[in-house]
């Protein structure tokens, strides 16, 4: 396994707040320091180019920085390492578990129109969960242990009288069948069921183009300034299914399924997420083109639905 590496020094200086602050710094990006002088994480572009940024704010700060890609420690293997990865993420989800459990003692003893102050901690608490779960780089028991415990809260707290919606314009699927398509490059989860969802149910032979800006007359979904991207708590194919009135089985449980894997608010924990996440970020490991992305994309979406259809039919 590649591990990538950061060993820093800072010039001496009475105020430590320098030093704290790069402590902080490294604690947000779930790094971890076997030796107490390096900060280690596994080997993916978004670790790699968060080094990048904090070796050269310390460049600037007058200190050394040195970044290593590293294939093997001596003294230290893999399992190990990721199981030191696990000994802080269990810290952070247990001081998380601490205040939701402190959430529900008060939930308990409240009646449910009563509860509408709660989904303000709630929302603190998805939040919170939301970073360390993004920090989570292998995926340890207890987060999933806390997903599903703030699910159950939100359960809990979702009564007819305290739901928000957020209104979702309409669009004619008749409006759309021979319109072309444009999202980023690169696509992952939400693009991917968005790209299923036009194939599946607006026109199978769709258009569908992968470039940074819209061109004329195209339709544009999960980038900036799209016609079809995220409104409120909604994904953005949460968003394409209520504006498209799409009521097919197997839909709802999809979207819960995307929408947790997108935005990591612990809002659903579905027994298929964990499986269906590790797939796509195996096919981004491993630098699939585009296209072959979404020919992936689009036979993993057609088997959820065929079997999530199935199961609610």
């Amino acid at each position: 396994m590649s591990w990538i590496v950061l060993s820093y020094s800072l010039p001496s200086s009475p105020r430590s707040s320098p030093r704290v602050a790069l402590w902080r710094r490294l604690r947000r990006l779930g790094a971890i320091s076997p030796t107490g002088s390096i900060y280690i994480l596994p080997a993916r572009d978004e670790c790699l180019e968060a080094f990048q940024w904090l070796a050269q704010e310390i460049r600037q700060a007058q200190g050394e920085a040195l970044m290593m890609h590293i294939e093997q420690f001596e003294g230290l293997t893999d399992s190990q390492l990721i199981e030191l990865f696990h000994q802080a993420r269990r810290e952070d989800y247990r001081e998380l578990e601490a205040q939701i459990t402190a959430l529900e003692q008060t939930i308990g003893t409240a009646k449910v129109e009563d509860s509408t102050p709660y989904q303000s901690t709630l929302d603190k608490l998805q939040r919170q969960y939301a970073d360390i779960a993004r920090i989570d780089y292998f995926e340890c028991l207890e987060g999933t242990l806390v997903a599903a415990r703030l699910a159950k809260v939100g359960q809990t707290l979702r009564a007819p009288n305290l739901s928000t919606t957020t209104e979702v314009p309409p669009a004619a699927l008749a409006e759309y069948k021979d319109r072309r398509w444009v999202t980023r490059p690169r696509p992952h989860v939400d693009r991917l069921a968005c790209v299923w969802l036009i194939r599946r149910f607006i026109n199978p032979v769709a258009v569908i183009r992968y470039g940074p800006q819209p061109e004329p007359d195209e339709v544009a979904f999960d980038m900036s300034d799209a016609q079809f991207g995220h409104q409120g708590n909604f994904c953005t194919f949460e968003t394409m299914v209520l504006a498209f009135g799409l009521t097919e089985p197997g839909l709802s449980a999809i979207s819960e399924i995307v929408h947790e894997i997108d935005l990591r608010d612990g809002r659903y924990t579905r027994p298929e997420i964990a499986g269906v996440d590790a797939l796509l970020k195996g096919w981004l490991l491993a630098g699939l083109p585009d296209a072959e992305l979404e020919a992936h994309g689009i036979a993993l979406f057609e088997g959820l639905y065929a079997v999530l259809s199935y199961s609610q039919g």
